[in-house]
C-alpha cells in the first residue's frame, strides 16, 4: 500500500499480544479516510487486517514475526484430521447472517474470551466492546453461525470481498471446544468462498512456531507474505 495514496499512521509502542516480553507497534491505515470500504480489498493484498474500524498491519522495529497467510481456495483439499471434522459436525446447522450485535452473540462472545483468555484483560468484555471489536460501519461483514438444534455454539466473523473472504474472528461455545470448532469455522468459509467463486480466504497472521496460530499451517496450500510478496508456503516438517 503505497503511503502517498492514502495517509498511513504508526501507533504507540504497547505490549505485545502474543509475547508477553516484547514491544508491538502497528501501521494504520487513517480512519478517516472515506473510502475505507474501497481500499479494504487493496489492504487485505498487502497484509493488512481489520479489527474494529481500523485497517492494520505489525511494523515492530525488533521482531518481524507476524506474517500475513491465505489459503488458495481452488486448490485445497482438507486433509484426514479436517475431514473427521466435517464428518464429526455435520449435525449442526451453519448459515450465513447480518453482522450486528445480539444477546445470545454477547453472551457466547464473554464465555469464549472468559475461557480463552483468563486474567488477560479481554475476559470480562461489555456489550460496546461486542461492536467496536468486531463490525465496523463500512466493512462488508456477515457473521456465519453454527447450531446445534438452535442453540448458538459459534460466530466466524467473516468479511466478503470481491476476490476473497477475510476470516477476522471466530467465538465458540468453550464446553464445545472438542467439535474443533475453529477448525469447522475455517472449512466453512473455504465452502462459501467456493460457492461465490472467491479466489482467497484470508486468515491474518501466522507466527511461526506460536502454539496459538500453528493451527493455520494445517490448510494447504497456504501462501504467505514477506518481502518478495505473496508465495506458498513450505510444507510443514
Amino acid at each position: 500500500m503505497r503511503s502517498d495514496m492514502i495517509r498511513l499512521f504508526q501507533t504507540l509502542p504497547h505490549a505485545c499480544g502474543y509475547y508477553p516480553d516484547r514491544i508491538a507497534r502497528n501501521l494504520v491505515v487513517d480512519p478517516e479516510q472515506p473510502q475505507l470500504a474501497t481500499l479494504y480489498e487493496l489492504a487485505l493484498e498487502r497484509g493488512f487486517r481489520r479489527a474494529g474500524d481500523q485497517l492494520y498491519l505489525p511494523h515492530c522495529s525488533a521482531c518481524n514475526a507476524c506474517t500475513p497467510t491465505r489459503i488458495e481456495v481452488a486448490r485445497f483439499l482438507p486433509d484426514r484430521s479436517q475431514r473427521r471434522n466435517l464428518r464429526d459436525n455435520r449435525d449442526l446447522e451453519v448459515s450465513l447472517q447480518p453482522a450486528g450485535y445480539s444477546d445470545e452473540r454477547f453472551q457466547l462472545y464473554a464465555r469464549y474470551l472468559h475461557a480463552r483468555h483468563p486474567d488477560g484483560g479481554m475476559d470480562d468484555p461489555a456489550p460496546e466492546d461486542f461492536p467496536s471489536f468486531l463490525t465496523a460501519d463500512w466493512s462488508p461483514t456477515r457473521f456465519l453461525e453454527c447450531r446445534l438444534a438452535g442453540e448458538l455454539l459459534a460466530v466466524a466473523v467473516t468479511d466478503l470481498c470481491a476476490n476473497g473472504l477475510s476470516a477476522v474472528y471466530t467465538f465458540y461455545a468453550p464446553e464445545h471446544a472438542h467439535r474443533g470448532l475453529g477448525t469447522l469455522a475455517i472449512l466453512q468459509q473455504i465452502e462459501l468462498a467456493r460457492q461465490r467463486q472467491l479466489a482467497w480466504i484470508y486468515l491474518g497472521f501466522w507466527l511461526p512456531g506460536h502454539p496459538k496460530m500453528d493451527y493455520k499451517r494445517r490448510f494447504r496450500p497456504l501462501q504467505i507474505r514477506d518481502d518478495r510478496g505473496w508465495h506458498e508456503a513450505a510444507p510443514r516438517p
